[in-house]
C-alpha cells in the first residue's frame, strides 16, 4: 500500500527489454514493493546506485511507457507505523489519462485530464486520485475528464511541471468509489437479503 506522496524522483538508466533499472538514493531489498510513476512494481536487483524492477507486458501494455525514460516519481510501500498522508494507493493503474489542457492561474496552475469514460463514475468530485504515483484532489468532474488544480509546491516538486496537453499520465481512480460501484454493479434483488432474512441470522446468535 502507498500513500501517493512521491518520496524521490529518480533517474532511468536503462530500460531494456522487461527490466527497468532506475539511479535513486532509495535501493530496499530484493522483493520490496515500490510505486514507480504510480505502479506498483518489485525489486529484482539492487544496484550500487538504486535498483532494477521488471514490468510484465501486461504492466507495459498498461501504462505510458513512453514516461519510463528519463525522471520517474518513486515511492516505497509503507510500513507498519508510518505517518498516513495522502490517501490509500494501491498502486494498480486503472487507465491512462491524456492532459488536455493546462491553465496558470497565477497562484495555481488547472490540469484539465480526459479519459475513457468507464472510469468516470470512479471520479469524484473533491475526492482523491493518483496522477503517475502523486495524490491529488479531483476539483471538477466532467463527462469525459476532470479538473485538478495544482499549487505551485507540489509543480515544483514533482513532474507534473512537464504536463503539457498531448500528455499521457498514469491514472489509479479512488479505491473506495471502485469498490462501491463493483459491489452495486453486482446486486440483485435475487441475492440481496431481506430484512427478515437478517433478523433471522441475528437471531441465531
Amino acid at each position: 500500500m502507498f500513500t501517493g506522496l512521491i518520496r524521490e524522483i529518480a533517474t532511468v538508466k536503462n530500460f531494456v527489454g522487461s527490466t527497468l533499472s532506475i539511479k535513486a538514493k532509495y535501493k530496499g531489498a530484493l522483493g520490496d514493493s515500490i510505486a514507480i510513476n504510480g505502479a506498483c512494481l518489485t525489486v529484482t536487483d539492487v544496484l550500487n546506485d538504486g535498483f532494477s524492477v521488471e514490468l510484465s507486458p501486461e504492466s507495459q501494455k498498461l501504462l505510458a511507457i513512453e514516461n519510463y525514460k528519463n525522471e520517474v516519481h518513486i515511492e516505497p510501500a509503507m510500513m507498519m507505523g508510518d505517518r498516513f498522508d495522502g490517501h490509500v494507493v494501491q498502486g494498480h493503474v486503472d487507465c491512462i489519462g491524456e492532459v488536455t489542457e493546462v491553465k496558470n492561474n497565477g497562484n495555481s496552475y488547472d490540469i484539465f485530464i480526459k479519459l475513457p469514460k468507464k472510469f468516470i463514475p470512479y471520479v469524484v468530485p473533491k475526492g482523491s486520485i493518483t496522477i503517475d504515483g502523486v495524490s491529488l484532489t479531483v476539483n471538477e468532474v466532467f463527462d469525459d475528464r476532470f479538473r485538478l488544480t495544482i499549487i505551485p509546491h507540489t509543480m515544483k516538486e514533482t513532474l507534473i511541471r512537464n504536463y503539457k496537453k498531448g500528455y499521457r499520465v498514469n491514472i489509479e481512480t479512488d479505491m473506495f468509489a471502485r469498490y462501491v460501484a463493483h459491489i452495486i454493479s453486482h446486486q440483485s434483488k435475487a441475492n440481496s437479503l431481506t430484512w427478515d432474512e437478517v433478523d433471522s441470522i441475528s437471531a441465531r446468535y
